[in-house]
């Protein structure tokens, strides 16, 4: 009698290519956020940081990016990695390059397709999301 190998050869390489992946979380994205954005966002993410002081326009309150109850996923990804700052006052923002770098995780930005994002970058919005207020 033989046994083809083939079957158990595809389900070891698909799970070979299927990793657990944990999402990052707020404390995380809480890291990165102080030592890129306080600065100028401040502390508590209201645009009071210490360089924030005569700079024209002020920085964005980051408490308040929820409309409706909904956080812009979608937006705050593109403003963050510099891909899309249509319809913001000014140009200060750096863009943040190493935010793009490393292992990425799905992110549901929305619209309930999950994108392919880098993992500091999926922190840093878990952690402005976790900072909104009515």
């Amino acid at each position: 009698m033989q046994y083809s190998l083939a079957p158990l050869i595809g389900a070891l390489g698909v799970a070979a290519c299927v990793q657990a992946v944990s999402m990052p979380d707020a404390s995380e994205g809480a890291a990165l956020y102080a030592a890129n954005c306080a600065q100028c966002h401040g502390a508590g993410g209201e645009g009071d940081g210490p360089w924030a002081e005569g700079m024209m326009p002020p920085p964005a309150d980051l408490t308040r990016l929820s409309k409706d109850g909904t956080f812009p996923r979608a937006h705050v990804l593109s403003v963050i990695d510099g891909y899309d700052r249509t319809g913001l006052p000014g140009q200060e923002m750096p863009e943040f390059g190493l935010l793009l770098e490393g292992d990425t995780v799905p992110v549901d930005v929305g619209d309930g397709v999950l994108t392919p994002t880098p993992r500091p970058l999926a922190a840093l919005m878990a952690y402005l999301e976790s900072i909104q207020r009515g």
